[in-house]
């Protein structure tokens, strides 16, 4: 084959069957927003601006300059903001440098907003989603700071970058953390090595700190922390979630800090979202909206270790 690839791997990763079993999870999926009157949309894949987020690497269409979509966040929130109203989309995403048994470059993500809802409000629906899928049982919510604690681990939202190096190098079971993470980077690390392992079956993470709101309003209680969550099962992350910010102002603030860290840090910088800061700027409602990877759903409900099991065609075979 001219790609350089054998001729056995045609068939699909995932038997036949599981592949029918999908079509059938997806059904469920449209019923359970049916139910509830949420509507589904559609938004390009391709957009003339990316995605600032430094923990995030897009993927770009080499004939038109355009970027894949990481997620549909920012399209969705412009017909939020042109008063469509609560809407959810399963769609084709896409992140470079993502790729393992739990990571594929292009994957299917639900994404959904609720007008009205805060975080606490929709953490109950998705855990009533995932409930679908993994059955009903226990549900942890866990705030940041704890989930750092109850691992033994310093308290996150005041320990410096010395601190949080001594607390790694006292984990030698745990992978070494790069150099130069810096006291964010160094966060990460110690969450997904240490904390994330620790965590209950099923765990919502909630009130992360301020410099992880990513999209996120501040706490408005305790603005060290942002009003974001995410869901783990089984040690496996499933759902992103925010409170939304609203404030085009302080969003733009925290698109140009991004394109800063990336010049610092050698990344692409990809431009700034204009479109969406001024749907925005003309009235985002108030909402809720989170982001949930169904490849990583549909495998933890087959009982698979991989993506690949509930998966037509992986990266590999693409």
């Amino acid at each position: 084959m001219r790609d350089g690839s054998g001729g056995d791997d045609w068939p699909p990763s995932a038997d036949v069957t599981r592949l029918r079993q999908r079509a059938d999870w997806l059904k469920t999926v449209r019923r359970f927003f049916a139910a509830r009157e949420v509507i589904e949309v559609e938004t390009p894949l391709l957009s003339q601006a990316g995605v600032t987020d430094v923990h995030v690497e897009s993927l770009r269409e080499r004939d038109t300059g355009r970027w894949l979509q990481t997620s549909p966040e920012y399209a969705m929130k412009r017909l939020l903001a042109a008063g469509l109203g609560d809407c959810y989309q399963i769609t084709r995403a896409f992140r470079a440098g993502e790729q393992g048994r739990w990571h594929n470059p292009e994957f299917t993500l639900l994404e959904w907003y609720r007008l009205g809802f805060d975080a606490d409000r929709l953490i109950d629906e998705v855990a009533a989603l995932v409930g679908e899928f993994l059955g009903t049982t226990e549900v942890v919510r866990e705030r940041y700071a704890d989930a750092f604690i109850e691992a033994g681990l310093p308290d996150p939202l005041v320990a410096g970058e010395g601190e949080l190096l001594r607390a790694a190098a006292a984990h030698p079971e745990a992978a070494p953390p790069p150099p130069g993470l810096g006291r964010s980077g160094l966060l990460d690390w110690l969450f997904s090595q240490i904390v994330v392992p620790a965590l209950p079956a099923r765990c919502f993470v909630t009130h992360y700190p301020a410099d992880q709101a990513v999209l996120a309003r501040l706490d408005r209680h305790d603005p060290r922390v942002a009003a974001r969550f995410e869901l783990f099962c089984d040690g496996v992350e499933l759902a992103n979630g925010f409170h939304e910010l609203t404030d085009a102002g302080e969003l733009r603030c925290r698109f140009e800090s991004d394109q800063s860290v990336r010049r610092r840090t050698g990344q692409r910088v990809p431009d700034i979202d204009e479109r969406l800061l001024a749907a925005m700027t003309a009235g985002l409602p108030d909402c809720a909206g989170v982001a949930l990877g169904l490849d990583r759903l549909f495998a933890l409900a087959a009982g698979d270790d991989s993506l690949a099991g509930v998966m037509a065609f992986p990266w590999d075979r693409a």
